[in-house]
């Protein structure tokens, strides 16, 4: 299972810095995440200051 980042994102890019495998980009200008490179380590849900990324 792999993160997901929802439309609450303000695209502040906390997220991008925190992962370990740097499956978080930015395209169209919001982050995503790339679900095949993502480990579900949860880092990034740790750091979200709005709480958008949720486990899919």
């Amino acid at each position: 299972m792999a993160h997901f980042i929802t439309d609450v994102c303000t695209n502040c890019g906390a997220c991008e810095d925190e992962c370990p495998v740097g499956a978080i980009s930015e395209a169209d200008g919001k982050r995503v995440i790339d679900a095949d490179t993502c480990t579900d380590c949860g880092a990034c849900v740790e750091v979200c200051p709005v709480d958008a990324i949720e486990a899919r």
